[in-house]
């Protein structure tokens, strides 16, 4: 149910009321007994979380190690082997 806030005319009394969104708007003031009562816009209220269960780390896991395992470095690649024409412009054998 919502909470209503209202403002007394004659006494200027503010004060807060639980009530259903189809009930009718109060009349009389709690305080004074005569004042006509108005209510007033408000920015309602929001959820409030109570308790444990709320915070954001409570849906975390707790591992032991919480980091991806790193991969291994890449192998190096092997050098290319020079062609048989080159090996004998340089003056190397390709036996």
């Amino acid at each position: 149910m919502p909470t209503y806030d209202y403002v007394c005319a004659k006494c200027g009394h503010h004060f807060e009321a639980f009530q259903s969104m189809s009930d009718a708007p109060l009349t009389k003031c709690p305080k004074c007994k005569t004042g006509k009562v108005k209510r007033l816009i408000g920015a309602g209220a929001g959820f409030v979380f109570k308790g444990s269960g709320f915070y954001e780390t409570d849906y975390k896991h707790h591992h032991a190690s919480t980091a991806p395992a790193s991969e291994p470095a890449p192998a190096p690649a092997s050098a290319p082997k020079a062609c048989e024409g080159c090996l004998n412009a340089k003056g190397a054998s390709a036996n």
